[in-house]
């Protein structure tokens, strides 16, 4: 096994503005609900306005449009190309536009690499692809783990490659974010990309997971 870790280089002065969380899950909880208490009782913000940004995150961005994005990119092969070389610059053609100023950078998997994400610093993650950022993303052990030990995290998940394969681990920053393109399931041919799209997992766009096999419950 290869295993090659392309960071993309931090700058902690200027370059990481996201928190960067060196907590664990318990006490953030308890700085989000205080600041919710804080930004709610002093009037600057609805608690409904709160539930529906939340919500949207949740269930109707989620990781949909990414799902989209893949599903489309599997069945366009001039899409797939364009995605690669720029993803940003792609995905805008479909109407999305990060809105935090990000560079996507789409990493295709095929039989000979497998890419897993993860940001070593904070928890730099592609929102608007994705959704809300699963908890383990933003753990220290993930972190850190991942550089080191990315096929012991992969086991973890249940996710396990032969030995032969390489794995490519990218670090986001909060400049350049990744999504994993993964590779296509076998016994899709004909599929719609609306039927593709409900095969893309969230964890199959982290390198984490893979997509759902066809017949297999969502």
């Amino acid at each position: 096994m290869r295993l090659i870790f392309a960071a993309m280089s931090h700058d902690h002065d200027h370059h990481h503005h996201h928190d960067h969380d060196h907590s664990e899950l318990s006490e953030t909880e308890l700085r989000v609900r205080a600041l919710e208490t804080i930004l709610t009782e002093k009037g600057y913000v609805e608690p409904a306005a709160l539930d529906a940004i939340i919500q949207a995150y949740e269930i109707k961005i989620g990781p949909h449009n990414g799902a989209r994005v893949v599903a489309k990119a599997w069945t366009d092969p001039a899409f797939k190309k364009a995605l690669l070389e720029d993803g940003s610059k792609a995905i805008g053609t479909l109407g999305h536009v990060s809105r935090v100023g990000d560079h996507l950078v789409v990493v295709e998997n095929t039989p000979a690499r497998h890419n897993m994400v993860v940001c070593t610093l904070c928890s730099c993650y592609p929102w608007e692809m994705l959704g809300l950022p699963p908890v383990w993303y933003k753990a220290a052990p993930y972190r850190s783990r991942a550089v080191k030990d990315p096929r012991g995290v992969l086991a973890d998940f249940d996710v396990t490659l032969p030995k032969d394969i390489e794995i490519r681990v990218w670090d986001s920053t909060a400049e350049t974010r990744f999504l994993v393109l993964p590779m296509r399931p076998e016994g899709t041919e004909g599929w719609s990309e609306e039927q593709l799209a409900e095969l893309v997992t969230r964890d199959s766009m982290i390198g984490t997971g893979f997509p759902r096999k066809p017949g297999a419950p969502s």
